[in-house]
């Protein structure tokens, strides 16, 4: 299985970062394969570029505990409940791959998850947090946090009990759960 995550970097990147162009490649051959691949923020961003789907600055910065939505879809793909709370850390969106079924959206973004065919599922959002990495980004980006409609203050972002954090990656568990078994 193939995992991408993200960190400060933008996909689009590839003048001043070139191995991005050999990552693509990388993907798209995962793909072809029918390997499975989680993305997740800029991992899912790094599958939609290296699809030729557009990745942009999104027009609202999302860091915070938000909801997300299922998004329904009539082919076979995974489920996630009606709605459930997610941890978000971007500034950046995508459109979806061709032939790509979205999954999830939310209020400040439209594309939150994709599947494409049985083995690639992209999530905008983090469902991997822990609360020590949780901390380490606030630590590390607290520059980032400026203040947005979708953007929690860092004492609101500590704030969180650990229980969340157990939700999310129980989620996490049944994707990864899915892919293997694709």
């Amino acid at each position: 299985m193939l995992i991408a995550m993200g960190g400060p970097m933008s996909v689009n990147d590839e003048a001043e970062l070139p191995w991005l162009k050999g990552e693509k490649q990388a993907v798209r051959e995962a793909v072809a394969e029918g390997t499975p691949i989680l993305g997740v923020c800029l991992g899912a961003q790094l599958i939609a570029s290296s699809l030729g789907a557009r990745v942009y600055r999104s027009p609202t910065k999302e860091i915070r505990w938000f909801p997300i939505q299922a998004v329904r879809s009539s082919v076979p793909s995974f489920r996630f409940p009606s709605a459930c709370m997610a941890f978000h850390w971007h500034g950046e969106t995508f459109d979806l791959p061709e032939g790509a079924v979205r999954l999830a959206k939310s209020e400040a973004c439209e594309n939150q998850a994709f599947q494409l065919n049985r083995n690639v599922i992209g999530l905008q959002f983090h469902l991997e947090t822990t609360e020590d990495s949780a901390l380490d980004l606030l630590e590390n980006c607290r520059g980032e946090l400026v203040p947005g409609r979708y953007v929690q203050t860092e004492q609101d972002l500590r704030a969180v009990p650990v229980s969340r954090y157990q939700e999310i990656n129980g989620l996490m568990n049944e994707i990864l759960a899915f892919l293997i078994e694709s």
